[in-house]
């Protein structure tokens, strides 16, 4: 038995937020699934129906992931027909991502999805948009403290 109080499992944030994360991706699992996409999937199409056409860089960037994660992923949703893979006129070595007409269609059944989940955290409009904005500060500080950590 810990002595500290603050060794507690039930007072680690990582550990809420790790647990939570863990429901809301079982929550969106049976939607997505259906739609033929795993949730990592479903991340990427978020970033390309946000802003289609897109650099492989810039969506590696956008959900903290490495090229050689998101390059498999990619070549998947690529053989489902959701997106095209080019390269750059300019720059060979850039790869350009777009939505395909199915890819773009998909946003539909995906919206309804992502509203059941929404529905199923028993959050107020208020709290659901208050947690994501609390949550989204947590990770621009803790992302600052790292790159303050790397450069120090």
């Amino acid at each position: 038995m810990s002595q500290y109080e603050n060794l507690k499992l039930d007072h680690q944030l990582c550990f809420a937020l790790y647990a939570a994360t863990h429901a809301l991706t079982r929550a969106y699992r049976g939607g997505l699934e259906k739609a033929g996409l795993t949730y990592s999937q479903y991340l990427v199409m978020l970033v390309l129906w946000e802003e289609d056409g897109v650099s492989v860089g810039q969506i590696a960037r956008k959900l903290d992931l490495d090229s050689g994660t998101l390059t498999p992923m990619l070549k998947r949703l690529e053989v489902a027909g959701l997106v095209a893979r080019r390269r750059n006129s300019l720059d060979e070595r850039v790869v350009e991502v777009t939505l395909t007409a199915q890819g773009r269609e998909l946003e539909h059944e995906i919206a309804k999805v992502q509203n059941g989940v929404e529905c199923k955290t028993g959050l107020s409009n208020e709290e659901f948009v208050q947690l994501r904005s609390t949550l989204q500060r947590l990770l621009q500080t803790m992302s600052a403290d790292s790159e303050h950590s790397i450069a120090a």
